[in-house]
């Protein structure tokens, strides 16, 4: 895996971004960190990945928020092509992550926070913040991965049927990553050397992976090369976590988005399709505070595609 101490050396553009570590309850931890120098008024701007990639999908977006803001992004335990080791498999999970999170924030001291998730990581970010709204100045959930809208018959359904069929498909996706692990990087890796190519197919979730940069789909490349099958594991017990918070133990979810007291900006691109508007609508409803900022044409991934945009948008609503 590849860690700089000054990312200008892989990129020209991420000059002044620099990998550290820091040890959390004995994890050795692995985070990005701009050189940009911390004011008294300012909050951190954390950044906080989907929990099955790492933090080099933040990038460009650290890059462009350096010359306005001190910004960091973690890796989480266990992710594919991070640097943070996993403890055990269920420190894994959202809501262990929201903790481990906490965690992190107080082995840096940090106390001002803009906390940024991103897909997955949506969930983690609002679970941090209502567990410490003392230490969250902003929220930032873009594209999120929160509870959608269902009806009490659809609800009904996930917590019998749900919780039944999360226990059967976690073990049985494992047995089946044994056997397919390679062809799963492998087809990883294709998408990585032609993004048009998930233009037609069922991967495709909106927006257009083209206007990756190609220093990070390089990066991400190099990185998805050196993966052995094995770490692919964590990546479901991710998806079994967020699923059962978000259909079938949904009421800690739903709690914490009506209870969270930080501002909060919604990122959202109008192309996204595993966030549909039905969800958008659904939760600026519940909320009608939250600030929703639409992206026209971008996808699940407004961080890789339009990273200036992103953070043009961000420094706009809450200011350096």
């Amino acid at each position: 895996m590849v860690q700089y101490a000054d990312w200008g050396e892989r990129a020209t553009r991420w000059s002044g971004i620099r990998s550290e570590t820091v040890d959390v309850h004995g994890t050795t931890t692995h985070y990005l960190v701009t050189d940009q120098p911390q004011t008294p008024d300012a909050p951190v701007h954390l950044l906080v990945p989907n929990p099955a990639n790492s933090a080099s999908n933040w990038l460009d977006v650290l890059a462009e928020l350096r010359p306005h803001a001190h910004a960091i992004a973690l890796d989480l335990p266990g992710t594919i092509a991070g640097h943070t080791a996993l403890p055990n498999r269920r420190a894994a999970g959202i809501e262990t992550s929201a903790l481990f999170l906490r965690a992190f924030a107080d082995a840096l001291g940090l106390h001002r926070i803009v906390v940024h998730g991103w897909s997955a990581g949506g969930m983690i970010a609002l679970l941090f913040a209502d567990q410490a709204p003392e230490r969250v100045a902003g929220l930032v959930l873009a594209a999120p991965a929160l509870p959608p809208p269902l009806s009490d018959s659809e609800a009904r359904k996930w917590q019998i049927l749900g919780r039944a069929g999360l226990a059967v498909a976690a073990p049985v996706a494992l047995v089946l990553l044994r056997i397919a692990g390679r062809r799963v990087l492998a087809a990883q890796l294709r998408v990585l050397d032609d993004p048009a190519s998930v233009a037609d197919s069922k991967w495709n979730v909106g927006g257009d992976l083209t206007k990756m940069s190609p220093e990070l789909a390089g990066l991400l490349r190099a990185e998805m090369s050196a993966v052995e099958p094995t770490r692919l594991a964590t990546a479901v017990t991710v998806y079994a976590s967020l699923m059962s918070v978000m259909f079938v133990r949904r009421q800690p979810a739903l709690d914490a988005m009506r209870r969270v007291q930080a501002p909060t900006l919604l990122i959202w691109g109008d192309d996204d399709r595993l966030t549909p508007r039905a969800s958008i609508n659904d939760w600026t409803a519940q909320r009608p505070d939250w600030n929703l900022a639409a992206l026209h044409g971008v996808g699940h991934a407004p961080p890789i595609e339009v990273p200036t945009d992103y953070a043009r948008t961000v420094i706009g609503w809450c200011g350096p």
